[in-house]
């Protein structure tokens, strides 16, 4: 997304409750990490949730975006927000980091619409330290029209902007991942195995780099 169609989203995606939902997820994913991790999120768009992950205080942050205007909103937000994040422009098929740099890396809403899924997996685990994970959660391609209704409801948008959201779900959902086509990617991959759960339309996928952690930043 790039312009006006970014600026929209952005608008569509600050609303209270998904504020809260944003927070929410920061704690949640970040529960295991030890202070000072280093965390990626790949295609954070307008950076709300690495917004959240950066108040906790406790980690260093960079977002990896291939849209410049998503770049510069988020830039802005943090800087709005009060926290540091190194926004990058960049492909999650060809990650502008050195191998074992992160500790955790995160995927929100994006991977559906990767030109090269088995490359950007390719990408996460080499950015990984060992023993790091990935987690992606995005669109389940067996979500029900009903589950998409429920979704747009919870983020309490205005009539216009409820149908809009609708209707680009709908579409998405077309480019999205069944658990069993994600389980065949996710084999193929370095990784090599995953866990997943689906939950209303969306699905979360955690892929671990095996071998014992490390902390590669005190060697």
């Amino acid at each position: 997304m790039e312009g006006a169609v970014a600026r929209w989203y952005a608008g569509i995606r600050s609303s209270g409750s998904q504020i809260q939902e944003y927070r929410r997820q920061a704690l949640q994913l970040t529960q295991d990490l030890a202070a000072g991790a280093d965390v990626l999120e790949v295609a954070p768009g307008p950076g709300y949730l690495a917004i959240e992950i950066a108040r906790l205080g406790r980690f260093h942050v960079t977002g990896l975006d291939i849209s410049r205007s998503f770049v510069r909103i988020a830039g802005e937000n943090a800087r709005q927000a009060g926290v540091s994040i190194d926004f990058v422009q960049g492909d999650a098929a060809v990650m502008p980091f050195a191998s074992e740099s992160f500790d955790l890396v995160i995927c929100q809403a994006a991977f559906k619409n990767f030109v090269y899924p088995a490359s950007a997996l390719d990408e996460m685990h080499r950015v990984l330290r060992r023993g790091g994970t990935a987690v992606i959660q995005d669109m389940s391609r067996d979500a029900t029209h009903a589950d998409i209704e429920l979704e747009v409801k919870k983020m309490e948008l205005g009539r216009l902007s409820g149908f809009m959201t609708m209707a680009t779900l709908e579409m998405l959902k077309r480019r999205a991942y069944s658990t069993a086509q994600f389980e065949r990617l996710a084999a193929e991959s370095p990784f090599a195995c995953s866990e997943i759960w689906t939950e209303g339309i969306g699905l979360e996928i955690r892929l671990t780099k095996q071998g014992e952690k490390t902390d590669d930043r005190a060697a």
